[in-house]
């Protein structure tokens, strides 16, 4: 079961959604995550996610994102970037080689590594991700979906402040903001307050 609230002082909503979810259900292992589910997302809306380990909000972002078929009901998604607990990036490749790979896919160009580096925090674009901490590749990730979801309207967030430290968390509280105020809209799952009011919040497991 789930339970939809909004919570104070909810966000402007405009008439174009971002993402539309319609009567979702998910049972795994024969257990159910979540029935009966529905939601709008509207531009410049975050919707935040809540509840225990294994009440389904890593499973419910990935149905979202196309990546978990087993999920009954109707989605209706943007253009969207994924940012799940690993950051997709790979350990034996520098940072900016990290990064420049995913610029291909951006449609952008590495020229904007070193700067995008300088926002997150990371000044070791020649080290192997390997041997960054593990907050510093969180970082690295975060510097992936600048890149990525420049374009992308809808970000899903997957515990974006694991392993970050107080400046990486408030680091993740201005990219949404910002994402928000150019009309984008965000899914974010997460066991931590954020540092953004969510016009919308989702708890799973109840």
């Amino acid at each position: 079961m789930s339970e939809l609230s909004t919570p104070s002082n909810p966000r402007v909503l405009s008439s174009m959604p971002l993402c539309r979810a319609i009567g979702l259900r998910c049972e795994r292992g024969g257990r159910e995550l979540f029935s009966d589910l529905s939601f709008t997302l509207d531009r410049g809306v975050m919707l935040e996610l809540r509840g225990p380990n294994g009440s389904g909000k890593s499973t419910l972002l990935r149905a979202l994102a196309g990546l978990y078929p087993d999920v009954d009901g109707e989605i209706d998604t943007c253009d969207l970037a994924y940012f799940g607990h690993r950051g997709g990036l790979s350990p034996t490749l520098t940072v900016a080689e990290n990064l420049a790979w995913f610029s291909g896919l951006a449609g952008t160009t590495a020229d904007d590594v070193p700067g995008l580096l300088r926002r997150v925090g990371v000044p070791y674009p020649n080290r192997p991700l390997s041997e960054l901490s593990a907050g510093q590749q969180r970082r690295v990730g975060l510097a992936r979906l600048m890149m990525t979801g420049e374009r992308k309207p809808l970000w899903l967030l997957d515990e974006p402040l694991t392993a970050l430290d107080s400046a990486g968390e408030a680091l993740v509280g201005e990219l949404i903001d910002e994402h928000l105020a150019c009309g984008g809209g965000v899914v974010c799952a997460t066991h931590q307050d954020l540092p953004v009011v969510p016009g919308l919040r989702i708890e799973l497991g109840h």
